[in-house]
């Protein structure tokens, strides 16, 4: 809980830690194979894929938005939703609209900086943590899906354009992300801008690993499948989301007692 000018907010998004990374990662990789699963595997199509997880994120979006707190399940489920949803949207812009990874992550920056600006025009910050107020978090979400988007594109443009292995991929854009994190404890950098950084990369991070699941061998891949792979990204999410659960259940039991204590 937060006091802003005399009233109790309560905060609705996650904290940002090393778990916090940890299931991004992951649910970027769930949210690459499961888009990939639905669109290619279910040979669906782009635009029928986009319609099935827009729908679902539009959905679980809006139980995230009714919601008075933080709910470690919904909003992961978001997230997941919004990997997902990044898949089909980058896949569709160079796919089926045949323009391209390159300027498809142009496209996509764009849309992320110009929501990040309307953000800060309204706020005079874009501060990711606490979030307690409703319009706010609609900019934390379109924020969240445009930098996902993009990270699917750029991942898809260092392996497609670039020729690079998924691996290679994988490694040079933790690389970066590395990298961002030095930075982040050795420098005084702003940590919100290291923080957006960091967001977009752990995407093509988490979308060349998931690539390097399902692909074929030949191409670089395990050949996993992307059903497969899938299933084994939920398993270990979900994991991720017991304990996220556990960590938030006795932070609000610790608080509880400290406002008792006040009191």
């Amino acid at each position: 809980m937060y006091i802003i000018k005399d009233e109790i907010k309560i905060n609705k998004v996650a904290e940002i830690t090393l778990l916090f990374w940890l299931m991004k990662i992951v649910a970027t990789t769930l949210g690459e194979t499961l888009g990939d699963f639905i669109s290619m595997t279910l040979n669906l199509g782009y635009v029928v894929g986009i319609a099935i997880t827009a729908t679902l994120f539009l959905a679980i979006l809006f139980t995230q938005l009714t919601v008075k707190k933080y709910m470690p399940v919904i909003y992961w489920l978001v997230i997941i939703c919004t990997t997902t949803l990044g898949t089909e949207i980058s896949d569709f812009i160079d796919r089926t609209l045949h323009l391209g990874y390159a300027l498809g992550s142009l496209i996509l920056v764009s849309l992320l900086f110009l929501t990040l600006y309307f953000w800060y025009k309204k706020y005079r910050n874009i501060e990711v943590y606490p979030i307690t107020e409703r319009t706010k978090e609609v900019f934390y979400w379109t924020a969240i899906l445009f930098s996902n988007s993009l990270g699917t594109a750029f991942g898809d443009f260092l392996s497609d354009n670039l020729g690079l292995t998924y691996l290679n991929g994988a490694l040079i854009t933790g690389a970066i992300i590395l990298i961002v994190v030095l930075l982040h404890y050795y420098t005084k950098i702003n940590h919100i801008l290291l923080f957006w950084i960091a967001f977009i990369f752990t995407r093509p991070f988490g979308a060349t690993f998931g690539d390097l699941l399902t692909k074929p061998l030949e191409k670089g891949g395990l050949d996993l499948g992307t059903l497969n792979a899938s299933l084994v990204s939920l398993a270990i999410m979900a994991g991720f989301m017991y304990l996220s659960h556990k960590k938030h259940k006795r932070k609000v039991l610790h608080e509880g007692l400290n406002d008792s204590a006040v009191l």
